[in-house]
């Protein structure tokens, strides 16, 4: 039986009641079945291109799902579990403040997965709620795990409920990932398209932030942005191309990007792992940071470039 079966699996004895009560709800599993299409317009959301045949092209021999793919099954569990128990909750007061992947096993092509999601950690901030949700993702046939996620959002306005107020150290989840004081080991540089937030949120994220100018508006942006998870994936994307495939990778979002703007990935490797951080060349904003990827072993290595 999964952990996450478990009423107590991830309760914490400084919890409040209204938190713990919340940790023991229920959560129904959520499937997802893909094609290699998924894979595709996912990679090339993330900035792959024509000539990159094994993201792009199914019939390459390396045809591959690009690392971070492994944050787009989790989405629908993730962002479904209910959050009106926190006081005043305004889901258009949430941000999205880390992604932690781990990536447990090769990634399939094409495939049906069932994602199991719960609460792992709510903190009072005061005056916002941080929560984090964990996702395992698993392979429906044979229950093999495939992916587990951690997803931290911040809600302003709905701290005040107690308990909580620092988080655990969950390791490379929370690492800080202070970055060298050297020149970085490799930088690359990657224009988005205008069209990039339109292309991104067809692997799942529909959110109207990211092509409704008048929400965008709302939110106090000029312009819709692209989403957080898709600055990752092109960052990711970057590590692998410089360093090969990695078995996690974690950042806090730390700014916004625009479509069309320039997004720099400035890379340190520390040991057995790759430190970086993205920012926006036209505005020198930072939009990744405490950001870092384990590296596979070299005999667990087979880097799909």
């Amino acid at each position: 039986m999964s952990k996450f079966s478990s009423p107590n699996a991830f309760a914490d004895p400084e919890d409040s009641q209204l938190v713990a009560d919340a940790k023991k709800a229920p959560v129904d599993p959520v499937e997802y079945s893909y094609t290699e299409r998924d894979v595709i317009v996912y990679n090339l959301g993330i900035g792959a291109t024509e000539k990159e045949l094994q993201w792009t092209y199914e019939g390459d021999d390396e045809f591959a799902a690009l690392p971070t793919f492994g944050v787009i099954p989790q989405f629908p569990a993730s962002s479904g579990l209910p959050l009106d128990w926190l006081p005043n909750f305004n889901p258009a007061k949430l941000l999205h403040g880390e992604q932690y992947l781990s990536i447990k096993a090769p990634i399939p092509t094409s495939g049906e997965l069932v994602n199991e999601a719960r609460l792992l950690e709510v903190l009072d901030k005061g005056k916002a709620a941080a929560v984090t949700i964990i996702v395992e993702t698993k392979d429906k046939k044979t229950g093999e795990v495939i992916f587990e996620n951690q997803s931290t959002v911040f809600i302003r306005g709905a701290g005040g409920f107690g308990g909580k107020r620092t988080g655990n150290d969950r390791g490379a989840a929370t690492a800080p990932n202070p970055l060298p004081k050297r020149s970085p080991d490799a930088v690359v540089e990657e224009k988005t398209l205008s069209s990039q937030a339109a292309l991104y949120r067809l692997s799942g994220d529909s959110n109207p932030l990211h092509i409704l100018p008048e929400f965008a508006a709302v939110g106090g942006f000029d312009q819709p942005i692209l989403h957080g998870l898709c600055s990752m994936g092109i960052a990711g994307k970057h590590v692998l191309k410089k360093f090969g495939p990695y078995s996690d990778i974690k950042v806090r979002f730390a700014g916004v990007v625009y479509p069309g703007e320039t997004i720099i990935t400035e890379m340190w490797k520390e040991g057995g792992k790759v430190v970086f951080a993205a920012k926006v060349k036209e505005r020198g904003t930072t939009v990744l940071a405490a950001a870092a990827a384990t590296l596979l072993e070299p005999e667990h290595a087979k880097a799909k470039l």
